[in-house]
């Protein structure tokens, strides 16, 4: 309950409740003196009823006038003073109404009928947008939280998954709801999030719905255990179970599509007539456009490009989207950046370069040193004439068989260069392949020699233990 006084009484209370040696706390509302018990307030009321109502602070307005009010202010994602609110209140505001009172509040319920405040996403509301990264003058570049709707692509080992591990980092860090579709395993091991589906279980869209429907919930529906052949239909009908969830939760706050051409392959056409024309809160991460279906490509509003080839990238979205081909793109771009090109700009693309992820090196030196990769992404002991078939699905694997072999076939894969091309495309890093290929082209180097440097460069790159695993 609530014990209330008028100003100037603070003091009398104050003592009273120090005399007494109660935890209570005193809150002020114009004039009011209110008594509450500790850590209540308006926010923990309002997280109370978001709760109930299965909803996420990120989907609140909150109005206010009084010292009371900031509280529960600062938990929604859109905080309202009307006109003839206190001034502390309006310099907190990311919108102040012109007119006062319950009026005001009127007028912000028509606005947010017209547009859904979509209007304020670049003004006031923009102290939200998630950071991709800075362009030269070290401008900060970001993408919106409520209507991201991107595409990221470049060749293997070019930094996509560092530039979408970045993003989920910054969407945990703000509490935002995301759902990651995972056809590789690739994300089983992020914060934060609980996995449905392994390589000998498949997910069903009900299990999937069951965990979506918590507001605090992130997930990683991982689809290794569905076949190829059946991972579109599994996402259409996942996809549209979350924009039916979407409609009255406003959650999952972001969908991430991995290897997106999984899911929505060039030439599936049943896309055409099960996706919408415009898709908000997306990012899908694929190796080209072109891989893609062309109503998917349609329906994205921008397009992030990495590694060696920016022009071709830009060029197969245009071509998808069919617009003429974007001038001013760069042949090639520098380790750690990216192309930031939305259909809406006049120009050539920004570049970006990207804020690093603090998590992504961490869980993918984890994950290739000691996890277990696909058949597809393994390396093969094979030796010249193929005798042999030693599968290595992760890094710690792969040093021991290389230890294990005979010297030819050691050598064998070494002068044929297909150590460097695993860790580019298998183990996706670009450093740790251009520094085996090194090793891979020094012809003086004997079958022990080579053997035990491609160890030592893994094992520092990695931090793995020296020796036996």
């Amino acid at each position: 309950m609530i014990v209330a006084t008028w100003e100037p009484h603070e003091k009398t209370v104050l003592e009273t409740i120090r005399d007494c040696g109660l935890e209570l706390q005193v809150i002020f509302n114009k004039g009011a003196v209110m008594v509450l018990p500790a850590g209540i307030n308006k926010a923990t009321g309002l997280r109370a009823a978001l709760a109930e109502l299965n909803l996420s602070p990120h989907n609140a307005v909150g109005v206010g006038d009084a010292e009371n009010d900031h509280a529960f202010l600062s938990i929604c994602e859109c905080a309202v003073a009307v006109a003839n609110a206190l001034p502390a209140v309006k310099e907190k505001a990311d919108i102040v109404t012109f007119a006062d009172h319950g009026t005001g509040v009127t007028e912000l319920i028509d606005e947010i009928l017209a547009d859904d405040l979509t209007s304020r996403e670049s003004g006031s509301l923009a102290r939200h947008d998630i950071t991709l990264g800075k362009n030269a003058e070290g401008k900060r570049i970001a993408l919106s939280p409520f209507r991201a709707s991107t595409l990221v692509v470049g060749s293997s080992g070019g930094g996509k998954s560092t530039v979408v591990a970045g993003l989920v980092e910054r969407l945990r860090a703000a509490n935002y709801n995301f759902c990651i579709v995972d056809p590789e395993g690739d994300y089983d091991s992020v914060e934060s999030a609980v996995v449905l589906g392994n390589p000998e279980h498949a997910p069903t869209i009900d299990e999937c719905l069951q965990l979506l429907g918590k507001p605090d919930q992130n997930a990683v529906i991982n689809l290794l255990g569905v076949k190829l052949d059946d991972r579109p239909w599994f996402f259409l009908s996942l996809f549209a179970r979350i924009r039916e969830l979407r409609a009255r939760t406003g959650r999952p706050h972001w969908l991430i599509l991995d290897e997106a051409h999984h899911a929505i392959p060039a030439n599936w056409r049943p896309t055409d007539q099960n996706l919408p024309e415009h898709l908000d809160g997306i990012v899908m991460v694929s190796v080209s456009p072109k891989l893609l279906a062309p109503s998917v490509l349609r329906a994205l509003d921008s397009i992030i490009v990495l590694g060696d080839r920016p022009r071709e990238m830009l060029r197969e979205f245009t071509d998808g989207n069919r617009m003429p081909p974007v001038e001013g793109v760069p042949e090639a771009m520098e380790a750690g950046t990216a192309l930031l090109w939305n259909k809406a700009a006049e120009g050539p693309p920004a570049v970006v370069r990207i804020e690093p992820s603090r998590t992504e090196r961490r869980r993918h030196l984890r994950k290739y040193a000691e996890g277990e990769l696909p058949e597809d992404r393994s390396f093969y002991f094979r030796g010249p004439e193929a005798k042999l078939n030693l599968r290595a699905h992760n890094l710690i694997q792969f040093m021991d068989l290389g230890d294990g072999v005979d010297d030819d076939t050691w050598l064998f894969h070494l002068r044929q260069g297909q150590v460097s091309q695993w860790l580019r495309r298998g183990i996706k890093d670009e450093t740790l392949a251009t520094q085996a290929a090194a090793i891979e082209r020094n012809q003086q180097l004997d079958a022990s020699t080579s053997r035990k440097k491609m160890r030592e460069l893994i094992e520092a790159t990695y931090t793995l233990p020296a020796g036996n695993h």
